[in-house]
């Protein structure tokens, strides 16, 4: 199961570096419809239905959103990577095939490690292409990532109005997680800006997880890095490469957040892989494992050494941005459990 994984990974890497279509001019006759938020389908993952970020991968994981006093605003990465016609930059959210996808990926294996802190929310967008990120066409890419980030703060307003207004009594709304990653992360990491970054909305913010994407410590003016395991208001990020590799354009006097997912700590001390309470692979419920990743921040990036299995070395990639969550899924869904109950704490 673990070889499956890795050939998952060598897919997405030739697929993210191919440089393929659309090669159009970004064309507003081939923007998708925009999605409405009102309607159930539009969303991946909503606590009052059932769906993949329900799910967990071992019995002693519980899916607590029934009960739970927090919420969490899910963005999925991109996972719209194919042919849709030359100038179709953006993905249309009511491709079955897609959505398929993106729940069976994203919302089952990455979404889920939040279902014990809070309630899973997860719309789908309008996402760019990964052609985008890769284009010498700046202006589509532009403006598919722009027409993507739109879907987004529309789906926060409904999520906010709908799903979390302010409490007639209390005067208050209930406390919140961003988390996302890859190209979700781009769109958290604004959203994070548009409506929390010094904004009364900032009160709610129990912390984000912004994982996949190179993010600066100074990116926000208001919400900090997070520094130890229980800290609240503030941001926590990873992007995971083999140990001992840099990527390309790499420099080690950036300013990048690199939080250890094993420690929560931002300093450079290794964490061993005792440390991993359980890691996630294919297949959700049949491959759950203890103590199989380290890991270790590197100036800028997170190391981990390559798991051993059985055929491992003929894997030579050194990529590991498809599991920057799998690699860590228990740690991550306790921290977060750990930071609801600190702020929970902190605001009686």
């Amino acid at each position: 199961m673990l070889r499956k994984l890795f050939i998952l990974i060598t897919i997405f890497s030739i697929i993210s570096c191919a440089k393929k279509v659309p090669k159009g001019v970004y064309s507003d006759i081939q923007i998708p419809s925009a999605p409405d938020y009102s309607k159930k389908e539009n969303w991946a993952a909503l606590p009052s239905e059932i769906d993949q970020a329900d799910r967990t991968p071992h019995p002693s994981l519980l899916d607590l959103q029934a009960k739970a006093e927090a919420d969490v605003f899910w963005l999925h990465p991109t996972t719209y990577t194919k042919k849709r016609g030359n100038t179709l930059w953006n993905a249309p959210t009511n491709n079955t095939k897609l959505n398929k996808t993106t729940d069976e990926g994203s919302i089952l294996n990455q979404a889920s490690i939040f279902n014990g802190a809070g309630k899973v929310y997860a719309p789908r967008y309008r996402q760019a292409h990964i052609e985008a990120y890769y284009t010498k066409n700046k202006t589509a890419s532009k403006q598919a990532f722009k027409l993507a980030y739109m879907d987004v703060k529309s789906a926060f307003e409904f999520y906010l109005k709908e799903y979390n207004p302010i409490n007639e009594e209390t005067r208050k709304r209930r406390p919140i997680i961003i988390a996302s990653h890859s190209q979700g992360t781009n769109h958290a990491t604004q959203l994070l800006k548009d409506y929390f970054d010094g904004k009364e909305l900032q009160k709610n913010l129990i912390a984000a997880y912004l994982v996949g994407m190179p993010i600066n410590r100074d990116t926000f003016q208001n919400i900090k890095v997070c520094e130890t395991p229980e800290e609240v208001n503030c941001f926590c990020s990873w992007r995971t490469w083999k140990y001992g590799h840099t990527p390309k354009n790499y420099s080690s006097n950036n300013k990048i957040a690199v939080t250890n997912p094993l420690t929560w700590t931002t300093d450079e001390t290794p964490a061993s892989a005792d440390l991993n309470m359980g890691t996630v692979l294919q297949n959700f419920e049949k491959n759950f494992t203890e103590k199989l990743v380290d890991a270790k921040v590197q100036k800028g990036i997170l190391w981990a050494n390559k798991p051993k299995f059985r055929g491992s070395i003929f894997v030579t990639f050194k990529n590991y941005h498809i599991v920057d969550l799998n690699f860590y899924y228990v740690n991550v869904r306790e921290n977060a459990m750990t930071r609801v109950e600190a702020f929970l704490k902190k605001n009686k």
